[in-house]
């Protein structure tokens, strides 16, 4: 759907899904997607020790490096928006020079439908902003046309994490 709109994303992938799914990486990418660290196993990352933070970051940046040559595009932590110096530290030991939050959820993850998140995104969405959308969910899929007509409807766009960080 994203790439039928002329859309670009970021997929921050998790190292488990990856390793289930390893012909994703090249299909994200070969899409014109961009692709980044969302954890190996996707756990609530601030409730773990600085140890157990980095075990996630550089097992799922082993991952990304083994099927891409890359450890990706940057990283985002699982488990909430917030950004902790653990994290970041990880990160960079890591080889991430990105580390990024998301500042609208879409809530997609709770299953609302795809008219709650189409209106969860449409009715918040602001330029700069970095949604919080989850691949796997229904909803979530059939919710994208409506939500790239209504970015364009707004003057807006998807565009990957690296290209928002290059425009600002």
């Amino acid at each position: 759907e994203v790439e039928r709109a002329g859309a670009a994303v970021t997929v921050f992938a998790v190292g488990t899904w990856l390793d289930q799914h390893p012909e994703m990486a090249a299909r994200i990418l070969r899409g014109g997607h961009a692709l980044g660290n969302h954890t190996y196993t996707h756990p609530t990352l601030h409730l773990l020790s600085p140890t157990a933070i980095q075990g996630e970051v550089s097992k799922c940046a082993a991952v990304l490096r083994r099927l891409t040559g890359s450890v990706g595009s940057g990283f985002r932590p699982s488990g909430g928006p917030s950004i902790t110096s653990p994290m970041i530290a990880a990160a960079t030991a890591a080889g991430y020079s990105v580390v990024v939050g998301y500042d609208l959820d879409s809530l997609d993850n709770t299953d609302p439908g795809s008219a709650a998140v189409t209106h969860n995104v449409l009715s918040a969405v602001r330029p700069g902003s970095i949604v919080s959308m989850h691949l796997g969910h229904a909803g979530t899929v059939r919710a994208l046309p409506d939500i790239l007509s209504g970015l364009k409807a707004q003057h807006l766009s998807a565009v990957t994490v690296p290209q928002l960080l290059a425009a600002g």
